[in-house]
């Protein structure tokens, strides 16, 4: 079949994510625009003729050695016919230089070893309703991630994410539809959180804290003033306090990925890491 692969323009990335919508992975609804600004250069769609059919997103942290795999889609007509692989070999090519990660559905592991990746821990999507959450009182540590100092913030995620990431954090902070909470002392901070609207409900990640007791009042603060609404939190089993606080609120686990990468492990502090940012980037 004749089919050619280009870069991404804005409004494109807007169909991936309509496509990620689809495949059940609940986007925030303002996610697209700060993917694209972290690297305009690292979203790729496939087309036919004026069809888009397929996508796959290859993302650089600026001034780092660390990209970010994701949003690997091919429409259903078109599959089993090359396309996923030449979007796949399209991505890699673009992230050469870097140790690569990507969280992948369990039942594509195998096929992400066969091109090099792999398996550090699963990520476990945990969702539903919180009982009570309007009577839940904030905790008085808490403040808007506005008033924190950004260095603070920025220093702190780069504890529990691979590469120092700037321009995603200032964007991501701000994001229409979005709160986030951060316990703050006033000289060191101690874990933050945000919350976002997504497709069904609402999404947290991420959620950094130094432990257990910090995390939970973060979560709390953030479901506070969601209603009724479904609230999904992202979860690494290798930090058995997050799964035990997302369970310890009734919440389910929905699916599961493999957090892959293509060279060594990242060094980061998986026990502070209570909910992932997002899959498509990291």
């Amino acid at each position: 079949m004749n089919y050619e692969i280009r870069r991404m323009r804005r409004q494109d990335l807007d169909t991936a994510i309509e496509w990620a919508a689809l495949e059940g992975w609940n986007p925030g609804l303002n996610d697209a625009e700060v993917f694209y600004n972290t690297d305009p250069q690292g979203f790729f769609m496939a087309w036919q003729g004026s069809e888009a059919i397929g996508s796959v997103s290859g993302v650089k942290y600026p001034q780092q050695s660390f990209g970010f795999f994701g949003l690997f889609i091919v429409k259903k007509a078109f599959r089993g016919q090359g396309v996923g692989t030449a979007l796949k070999d399209c991505a890699l090519e673009y992230l050469a230089e870097c140790n690569n990660g990507l969280d992948g559905v369990m039942e594509k592991v195998d096929y992400y070893q066969r091109f090099g990746f792999h398996q550090a821990y699963k990520n476990i999507r945990y969702g539903g309703r919180i009982a009570g959450n309007s009577r839940f009182e904030p905790a008085p540590e808490l403040l808007p991630v506005g008033e924190v100092p950004f260095t603070k913030i920025n220093a702190y995620d780069h504890q529990v994410f691979p590469a120092d990431r700037p321009q995603f954090l200032r964007d991501w902070l701000i994001m229409p539809q979005a709160r986030g909470l951060a316990c703050y002392d006033g000289r060191a901070l101690h874990g933050y959180g945000v919350i976002r609207k997504s497709r069904d409900g609402y999404r947290i990640g991420p959620l950094f804290a130094d432990d257990g007791n910090i995390a939970e009042k973060l979560f709390l603060g953030l479901v506070k003033d969601i209603g009724d609404a479904n609230v999904f939190l992202d979860t690494p089993d290798a930090c058995t306090a997050a799964v035990s606080l997302a369970e310890k609120y009734g919440l389910a686990p929905v699916f599961a990925t493999a957090r892959m990468y293509s060279q060594e492990a990242p060094r980061v502090d998986l026990q502070k890491m209570f909910g992932v940012t997002t899959f498509e980037l990291g």
